[in-house]
């Protein structure tokens, strides 16, 4: 008689539980918690929302909004670093531009033309000045204000109309689109001490003893 081995089944592998340990889930409960407080604007930051979107001085914005005068530096600033702030603001801004139709585009090419301003086309091809309608649009928006006055001619018999252009300062503008271009900064990487350039044109070619060790600080600001 033959006797067959007895073969014992394998015990089935346990599944793992999908249920997290009660304090896991709590914390989990708690970080949704934070996260949802996060996202929510309070009414005081709302009021420093609105306050701000009127002038961008955000210390004056806090003031208005019902800070303390002492701490509405500080507290301007933490609420500008918020991201649930920031968020309402440039949504403000935006709503801003839309009903106004002011852009960053419209202001910069505003300035353009007070930069770019030709006084050339203030006057016909006599050398008489143009009427204030006779002027293009970008001669016109260069011009701040106009002065009429009339004074009695030599023989004293009639008076002449003078007209008075008074135009805008192209310097500054000009200076607005070099930092809008980065022009300064590109400038500014382009200067290169004079004696440093040939200490390391000598240090590139192989005297590696000799080569600058400090800046001078006076020639750097000059």
């Amino acid at each position: 008689m033959t006797t067959k081995p007895k073969v014992t089944p394998k015990a089935k592998p346990t599944p793992a539980s999908s249920k997290k340990p009660a304090g896991e889930k709590a914390r989990a409960q708690k970080t949704v918690k934070v996260q949802e407080a996060e996202v929510r604007i309070t009414a005081k930051q709302q009021r420093f929302v609105d306050e701000y979107l009127v002038d961008q001085n955000g210390t004056q914005a806090a003031i208005r909004a019902g800070y303390s005068a002492k701490t509405a530096q500080q507290m301007a600033t933490e609420n500008l670093l918020k991201p649930v702030v920031r968020a309402a603001i440039e949504a403000g801004l935006a709503k801003q531009q839309e009903r106004t139709g002011i852009t960053a585009d419209r202001v910069l090419q505003e300035v353009a033309r007070i930069g770019l301003f030709d006084p050339r086309k203030l006057f016909r091809d006599d050398g008489e000045p143009k009427d204030i309608h006779e002027l293009d649009d970008d001669t016109a928006a260069a011009i701040s204000g106009v002065k009429i006055s009339t004074r009695k001619d030599e023989d004293g018999k009639g008076e002449t109309t003078v007209t008075e252009y008074k135009v805008s300062d192209k310097n500054t503008a000009l200076e607005k689109l070099f930092k809008h271009l980065g022009l300064y900064e590109l400038d500014n990487q382009q200067r290169v001490d004079p004696l440093v350039a040939v200490l390391e044109r000598i240090n590139a070619a192989g005297n590696v003893g000799f080569m600058p060790v400090a800046h001078d600080p006076e020639h750097d600001e000059g």
